[in-house]
C-alpha cells in the first residue's frame, strides 16, 4: 500500500525580489528621489514596499519603482515587473511584467532573467515558448542564480526547448542543491533514487531527500519515510518512518496521509490504534487517495460505530501544518 512519488517538480512561481531598501532618513531621501535620484527612487519604492522605514504601500512604491526604472535601474524594472506579476500596487498584468523583467534581464539581473524564462515557460504576457524559456534559465543559471539552475535542470530532465538529457539534469540539480534550493535537492534525490543521469544510489537518495524534508519539504518527507520503511539506503526503521510520514501527512501529502493509516492499523512504528488509522485514511480518502480507501474499508470492520464516530470526527477537526 505503499507507493514512491517520482513526480520532477517544476518550479513556476515568481521568485520573490530582494528588495534592498537602505536604513536611511526617508525626509532626505524623499528629497533626493524628487530631485530624480534614480538610487533614491528605487529605495524608496523598497521601503515602500517592504513597510521598513514606513507605512507598506503597494501604490507608492510603484511609483517610485516606475520612476527609477524609466531611468533604466535595473532593480527597480525587476521590482516593478514583479509588481505587475503580482498585482501589488496595480492591476495584476503579465505582458507588463515581462515587458520590465525583459528590460532588466537584458541588463544582466539574473533574476528577471530567470524570471522572464518562468513567464516563457508559463505562456504569461507572451506565448509560450520552452526555447526561450531555457536560453533566460541558462543565462541566470550562468551567473549561480540557484531557481534558474534548478528550472534548467527540470528542463533537461523532461526534455523541454532542449533535447532530453538526464546528466545535464543532474549536473544543474546539483548546482542549485548545493545552494539549498529545496526542490532541487528532492529532485536530485529523485535522479539517485530511479538512476537517471547517475548510478543508481539509494544511500545518496536518502541524503537528498533529507535536506529537503529537512527544509519541510511534503515529498521529501513522504520518500524518506518510504525509505525508512523499506531499509533503502539506510537501515530499516519503522518509528523513523512513522515520523517523516506524518510530518508529510500533516501537510495534506494524502499518499503519506495512507501509509501513516498503515501504520497506525497494523502498530508498525506506532501503538496499533484503530481509530487514528481511520483518521488518517479517511484525510487520504478526501484527496481522492484509493489506497486510503483500501485501508478505511478494512480497518472499518475492526472498529465499533462509536470508533468510527471518533475518526470521522478527529477528521474533520483536523488542519493541514502547511510548510512548503
Amino acid at each position: 500500500m505503499m507507493k514512491k512519488l517520482i513526480t520532477l517538480l517544476f518550479t513556476v512561481c515568481l521568485s520573490v525580489g530582494s528588495l534592498s531598501a537602505q536604513s536611511t532618513d526617508v525626509k532626505k531621501l524623499k528629497q533626493q528621489a524628487s530631485q530624480g535620484d534614480a538610487n533614491a527612487q528605487y529605495n524608496l519604492g523598497a521601503m515602500y514596499a517592504l513597510g521598513q522605514g514606513i507605512t507598506q504601500d503597494y501604490v507608492q512604491a510603484v511609483k517610485w519603482y516606475r520612476l527609477a526604472a524609466d531611468q533604466g535601474d535595473a532593480d527597480a524594472q525587476y521590482n516593478l515587473g514583479l509588481m505587475y506579476a503580482n498585482g501589488q500596487g496595480v492591476t495584476q498584468d503579465y505582458v507588463q511584467a515581462v515587458k520590465w523583467f525583459r528590460l532588466a534581464a537584458d541588463q544582466g539581473d539574473a533574476s528577471a532573467q530567470s524570471n522572464l524564462g518562468v513567464m516563457y515557460a508559463k505562456g504569461q504576457g507572451v506565448t509560450q515558448d520552452y526555447v526561450q524559456a531555457v536560453k533566460w534559465f541558462r543565462l541566470a543559471a550562468d551567473q549561480g542564480f540557484a531557481s534558474a539552475q534548478y528550472n534548467l535542470g527540470f528542463a533537461y530532465a523532461n526534455g523541454e526547448g532542449i533535447p532530453q538529457d538526464d546528466v545535464q539534469a543532474v549536473k544543474w540539480f546539483r548546482l542549485a542543491a548545493d545552494q539549498e534550493h529545496v526542490k532541487a535537492q528532492y529532485n536530485l534525490g529523485v535522479m539517485y533514487d530511479f538512476g537517471r543521469g547517475v548510478t543508481q544510489d539509494d544511500a545518496q537518495a536518502v541524503k537528498w531527500y533529507r535536506l529537503a524534508a529537512d527544509q519541510g519539504y511534503a515529498s521529501a518527507q513522504y520518500n524518506l519515510g518510504f525509505a525508512y520503511a523499506n531499509g533503502e539506503g539506510i537501515p530499516q526503521d519503522d518509528a523513523e518512518a512513522a515520523k517523516w510520514y506524518r510530518l508529510a501527512a500533516g501537510q495534506g501529502f494524502a499518499e503519506a496521509q495512507s501509509n501513516l493509516g498503515v501504520m497506525y492499523a497494523i502498530g508498525q512504528g506506532v501503538p496499533q490504534d484503530n481509530v487514528q488509522a481511520m483518521k488518517w485514511f479517511n484525510l487520504a480518502v478526501a484527496q481522492g487517495n484509493e489506497n486510503g480507501k483500501k485501508g478505511r474499508d478494512l480497518v472499518a470492520k475492526k472498529m465499533t460505530p462509536q470508533q468510527i464516530a471518533q475518526a470521522q470526527e478527529l477528521a474533520r477537526n483536523w488542519k493541514p501544518k502547511k510548510n512548503r
